[in-house]
């Protein structure tokens, strides 16, 4: 059994920050099972390895033997979570909440043991609230405090409107603490000011104040910027065996390492066994092939790993792409990079219109993927392996222009 030492230096692995953690010590010490609750508001249920890491975080909650809650914020969902938004956030419809609802709880348990989950939607206790119940909840905390909170503070400055019911969605994440009586909550770095909140009202209605754990934002297959579909440096859950698996051997050797600290269930000592192996002369890609099966079976199930590492070698056996693939950058203007623009940027190509000419003959592929959209635009942050033909290869990193 491990002790508390080993305990908190693997829940404090991969963590941002931890407030308080002495007081996270004191809670594992008195030996009972803790409730550790992580809100999700189902606004994107296709879940991508970025999500993952809270998810992870809780799962290591659940392997020391202590109770997760994951919350579906349905009620929240409706109002729209206003963290890091410089405009009013449009709220779902109750048919969207629950149909993203749904599909949060299938992909979830691919991680979770479902067994040691309860899933919980925070209508179940807000839609019983009167409209004298939320006065009284609003009377908790005050307007300066919330003009603290960064995104409300820009906007306020910036004389950009903030809708009152904004004001609601950290005090209904906070109270959702509260109705949970939860010890410990997680949440992405750009989620500490409603954890805070969580704390204070817990303190206020005479709970404990939980114990906040933020965790940081998973750098996309560009090593730059956090991962996002919008930016297409992500890598989905959902995605093939062979796509999952060539994506994560796409990323720097740098980056590897960050992957393995954030997504992998190995200990630490075991990553720390496979740092040496490659200062000792073993090749990376070799220890980054470990990765990408973890990864794959965790997704698809066991063997899946080791039939798309498989499959990516033959790859490599059979020529269809080089060991060694040319990195360009390419600046971009506004929300892209056309792509025959990039295949000229890159030397691909002699002119953006032979460019299109590739593309219209079915000559060009995006990590392995045939292209036909001659307007495809590639956003910054974009860092596929492009091929034109069989032998023209390069790595293209899209970048801001000026940066």
């Amino acid at each position: 059994m491990a002790s508390i030492t080993e305990v908190l230096a693997e829940l404090r692995r991969g963590t941002d920050e931890i407030l308080v953690e002495s007081e996270l010590e004191e809670r594992l010490k008195a030996g009972r099972p803790l409730r550790i609750k992580a809100g999700f508001d189902p606004t994107a249920p296709d879940l991508h390895l970025g999500h993952t890491v809270l998810i992870n975080k809780l799962r290591q909650f659940q392997d020391f033997g202590h109770e997760v809650y994951f919350l579906i914020g349905d009620f929240t969902g409706m109002i729209g979570d206003p963290s890091g938004k410089s405009a009013t956030r449009p709220p779902l419809t109750p048919e969207e909440v629950k149909a993203n609802a749904d599909t949060y709880r299938e992909q979830v348990f691919k991680i979770l043991d479902p067994e040691k989950t309860r899933v919980v939607f925070n209508s179940e206790w807000m839609s019983r609230f009167t409209a004298a119940d939320m006065i009284q909840l609003a009377a908790k905390h005050t307007v300066a405090r919330m003009l603290e909170r960064d995104d409300f503070h820009k906007r306020y400055t910036n004389n950009q409107p903030i809708a009152i019911h904004e004001f609601l969605y950290p005090l209904v994440q906070g109270y959702d603490s509260v109705a949970l009586k939860a010890d410990v909550e997680l949440g992405g770095t750009d989620q500490k000011f409603n954890l805070l909140v969580g704390r204070q009202l817990q303190h206020q209605y005479g709970q404990q104040p939980q114990v906040i754990m933020t965790v940081p934002l998973l750098e996309g297959l560009d090593g730059v910027q956090k991962m996002s579909k919008s930016l297409g440096n992500y890598i989905g859950i959902k995605e093939t065996p062979d796509d999952m698996f060539g994506k994560l051997m796409s990323i720097s050797d740098e980056l590897m390492w960050r992957y393995f600290e954030l997504l992998s269930f190995r200990p630490i000592t075991g990553i720390a066994d496979l740092r040496k192996r490659v200062q000792a002369g073993e090749n990376p890609r070799d220890i980054k092939f470990l990765l990408g099966e973890e990864l794959v079976d965790r997704f698809h199930g066991p063997g899946a790993g080791r039939a798309a590492r498989d499959v990516f070698i033959a790859r490599f056996q059979q020529g269809a792409m080089p060991d060694e693939i040319p990195e360009v950058e390419v600046a971009a203007d506004g929300d892209g990079v056309p792509l025959p623009a990039v295949l000229r940027l890159a030397g691909l190509v002699q002119s953006s219109s032979e460019g299109n000419r590739m593309i219209a003959q079915g000559a060009v592929k995006l990590d392995g993927e045939r292209v036909a959209d001659r307007g495809l635009l590639l956003a910054v942050g974009a860092s596929p392996v492009v091929q034109v033909g069989k032998r023209r290869f390069a790595r293209v990193k899209v970048i801001a222009k000026g940066a």
